[in-house]
């Protein structure tokens, strides 16, 4: 996963004509265009912030839109200039646009919105083009929703029977693999990406496994008996030994697993379990912190282990577990 995110990158500094070492050292050139503007932006997400692939890509997505709107809303191609001069209703035009003409959901204008002030900060502190009165817009409010948990049995049951195939002729090392992947999610925690980025070097599996998320940050997960046990049953059945800088997850063929096949797994076990359509790879990771919250783990402790940069973001599973919160309140309060 790491590998392919530094190769977009470099893709990406291709296009501009760069290596690596020459954009981290090049100095700023005035764009004019807003156009130009965005090609700056952009080299300054992959060479000084380091974003992720997927970062990068969506904040191209949606300030590249921001600008074929602007074609659109100022009669031509706008330039650095037009950017200093908008208002915020000129934003808000933008934002409605993608609501009744694009459809888009509150949480993808919320993303689109978060793109743009991205931007509009960029633009502020390299280019000398601020524009607080554009920025003065409310941001779409994202939906609440709290994740969906899998009842601790139904997990349980999920892995066995991935591991089992039950009935399926399915060989005898694709079946550890999924429960392995599985047993990750929902033992460690990991997102899915996660779990499919570990290579030959991860195996035997360790008792404390080194883990790169979301923005290229590290974190020490520590892996339970059992899934080190399926992680090593998969290694010795998997017809595919991996490099330690190889993915040891593969697909039938050899080359890396496609997350998209396990997805398909959840599909099957939905079907099996009479599981609802949110117990998707990502609910056995929701279901890993529900869990340890509801049997004693503390936020801290599990804001650690998911890897949240954010305590806030960890708080949305108290919403989860509320009775037991409201159990500790009564039995700990002193006026309770």
């Amino acid at each position: 996963m790491q590998g392919n995110s530094r190769l977009g990158s470099r893709l990406s500094l291709q296009k501009h004509g760069l290596n690596a070492r020459q954009a981290s050292f090049r100095p700023m050139s005035t764009p004019n265009t807003a156009r130009e503007a965005l090609q700056e932006f952009t080299v300054w997400l992959e060479t000084e912030r380091r974003s992720s692939e997927k970062t990068i890509e969506a904040y191209q997505r949606d300030v590249t839109h921001f600008i074929n709107f602007l074609v659109e809303h100022l009669g031509g191609e706008p330039h650095v200039s037009d950017l200093k001069r908008l208002s915020r209703h000129d934003v808000v035009a933008w934002l409605a646009r993608r609501r009744t003409e694009d459809n888009l959901a509150a949480s993808s204008r919320a993303r689109a919105a978060s793109s743009l002030r991205a931007f509009y900060k960029f633009l502020d502190r390299r280019l000398d083009a601020a524009n607080a009165k554009a920025m003065m817009f409310e941001s779409p409010r994202r939906p609440h929703r709290l994740p969906r948990p899998l009842p601790e049995k139904l997990a349980s049951e999920a892995i066995d029977i991935a591991g089992d195939g039950d009935g399926d002729d399915v060989a005898e090392w694709i079946l550890a693999r999924d429960a392995a992947i599985l047993s990750l999610l929902y033992g460690a925690g990991l997102r899915l990406s996660e779990a499919l980025s570990l290579t030959g070097k991860d195996t035997p599996a360790p008792e404390a496994l080194r883990v790169y998320g979301k923005g290229r940050k590290v974190r020490i997960v520590p892996l339970i008996r059992t899934v080190r046990e399926a992680i090593n049953e998969y290694a010795k059945l998997c017809p595919f030994p991996a490099a330690p800088d190889e993915p040891i997850f593969r697909g039938a063929k050899g080359g890396p697993l496609n997350p998209r096949l396990v997805q398909r797994l959840m599909e099957k076990l939905r079907h099996r379990l009479g599981l609802p359509e949110t117990a998707t790879p990502h609910a056995m990771r929701h279901s890993f912190a529900t869990h340890l919250l509801a049997n004693g783990g503390d936020l801290r402790s599990i804001q650690a282990l998911l890897g949240h940069a954010s305590l806030s973001t960890t708080q949305i599973y108290t919403g989860v577990d509320a009775a037991r919160l409201m159990k500790v309140h009564a039995e700990a309060h002193p006026r309770a």
